[in-house]
């Protein structure tokens, strides 16, 4: 466990000490630290930022709920909970605007997370450091996290409240549109790869660096379809491979707590079991990989969510070289052919056996689940989420080169390096059964998307593919999404490609927030 975690819980307090406005009271409470005696020393500035990542650790980000958004809504998986409102939240069926769970958690969390940066951003320029270094490290860490909030708030939404400084209580936010958002993800990334080191030391392993801010902008740029900007950001972190950057030979390792931290990960979330307390602010607060709890079998964990059957077809088309199943299919899903598909490998999950009379014909979502070290789930999984591995940068770059008139020839060996890892085995795209996709760049960029779901499926990144394809968008989209996945009978386009704005916020902002078209 990285030490940094423990020192952002013991921070927790004194940061939301400094949040409370004097006025309310003319006396200060002795158990807590107002602005004018906090955010004084070096030290201050560094207990904030690391409450900055404690928003990490909400149930509204990818410890649990962010993935029912990203995973589930999309056509990679789908949720059969008996919590009717949970589940028609991943069907589009979206009745209650202010449901918690499906929506205004998500706005909450993120929000929480950008008055914290905010906070850092406003105040540690004015701290005496020892070092313009290590301010300047402060500031590009709360300049990366509230690029990360902004980001997934121009996704879901495609619009909302700009706020860039710390507030009073009866501030009431004004709305932007989608355009700006983005504008400010750009400014805010920019700035942190100006002020963030390529790496940290042992001790603060699991903070933001350039490589992540830089991943995360060219991510921004392509959402926003400036494919060369793009490139150019992800140059970068090629050009790092085999020193800061590259490929675990086991895929695996990606998705475990026992190699994290590796070569391959460009921005990961630290997460522990350690601490085993809820998801509030006090000094125990959860620092577990919940979504583990939603995603295991019955009788293991809650079973919420699954994953569609369509990839395991994509998967088992094409063989490795050794003639047997692509290794990624085991690893990320569980099913009752699992067994047979994979018979050198371990055919029970958790240790158990298929449960023909309890699970059925249902798919479950092995990836990051703990079945390879303990036999059950809970709400306090170890393992690091990976936000950005270096396979996601090199299928990207590889689309940028297309996107900016590169031929297929040219970027093939970038997809060759994910499909060669030595565990996954699989033949250079030119020797394969998708050969032809070298034929014309339209016909690569539509093999990319499916190569992309093969290495990164339920890890976050499918519905942003699906925005930025424009699969959306179109009926011929949507019909293909329907195919793979029936929730996509009840899309409509031009509405369900964002998600209503919660309405306690459109209700409270005195006509500052506006709901999204259609709702």
């Amino acid at each position: 466990m990285n030490t940094y975690k423990l020192i952002m819980l013991g921070a927790l307090v004194s940061l939301l000490a400094a949040a409370c406005n004097k006025n309310l009271l003319d006396i200060d409470n002795p158990n807590e630290a107002p602005i004018h005696t906090f955010w004084q020393t070096e030290s201050d500035a560094q207990m904030g930022i690391n409450a900055a990542y404690s928003s990490l650790y909400k149930e509204g980000t990818w410890m649990r709920w962010l993935s029912f958004r990203y995973d589930l809504s999309s056509d990679e998986g789908w949720s059969s909970s008996p919590w009717n409102e949970l589940g028609d939240w991943t069907r589009f069926n979206y009745v209650n605007y202010n449901f918690f769970e499906g929506n205004n958690v998500h706005w909450a969390n993120f929000y929480a997370g950008i008055f914290r940066a905010n906070q850092v951003l406003t105040r540690v320029p004015d701290i005496e450091f020892a070092d313009q270094v290590t301010k300047d490290q402060v500031l590009g860490q709360a300049s990366f996290l509230r690029a990360l909030w902004y980001f997934q708030i121009a996704t879901l939404w495609g619009k909302g409240a700009l706020v860039l400084e710390p507030q009073d209580p009866g501030y009431v936010p004004e709305e932007v549109p989608e355009e700006a958002i983005w504008a400010q993800v750009e400014a805010d990334l920019t700035d942190a790869i100006t002020k963030l080191p390529e790496s940290w030391d042992a001790n603060n392993v699991g903070r933001a660096t350039i490589g992540a801010a830089k991943a995360l902008l060219a991510k921004a740029y392509m959402q926003q379809h400036k494919y060369a900007e793009a490139k150019a950001e992800l140059q970068w972190l090629i050009d790092k491979e085999g020193t800061l950057y590259g490929l675990m030979d086991n895929y695996l390792d990606n998705f475990t707590h026992l190699n994290e931290n590796n070569i391959e990960g460009v921005f990961e979330i630290q997460f522990d079991d350690e601490n085993k307390g809820g998801t509030g602010d006090d000094i125990a607060m959860a620092t577990g990989l919940q979504r583990t709890q939603f995603y295991a079998p019955g009788g293991i964990g809650w079973q919420d969510g699954k994953a569609r059957a369509w990839l395991v077809g994509e998967y088992k088309k094409e063989k490795n070289l050794g003639g047997t199943n692509d290794i990624r299919l085991y690893h990320n899903l569980y099913y009752k052919g699992s067994p047979s598909d994979f018979p050198d490998e371990d055919p029970s999950i958790y240790g158990r056996p298929w449960n023909d009379a309890d699970w059925g014909d249902h798919l479950f979502i092995r990836k990051y689940s703990t079945g390879y070290f303990r036999d059950f789930e809970d709400y306090f999984a170890p393992n690091n989420y990976r936000v950005i591995r270096y396979a996601d940068v090199l299928l990207m770059y590889a689309e940028c080169l297309i996107e900016t008139g590169s031929s297929p020839a040219e970027a093939a060996p970038y997809v060759n390096k994910v499909r060669r890892r030595p565990s996954v085995n699989l033949p250079a795209l030119e020797n394969s059964i998708y050969a032809s996709a070298l034929g014309s760049p339209e016909q690569f960029l539509k093999h990319l998307q499916m190569e992309r779901t093969l290495e990164l499926c339920f890890e976050g990144w499918r519905w942003v593919d699906l925005k930025r394809w424009g699969l959306l968008d179109a009926q011929a989209g949507i019909d293909e999404l329907k195919s793979r996945d029936p929730d996509f009978n009840n899309f409509i386009i031009g509405k369900h490609n964002r998600l209503p704005v919660p309405q306690i916020e459109v209700d409270n902002s005195g006509g500052k927030l506006s709901q999204n078209p259609n709702y």
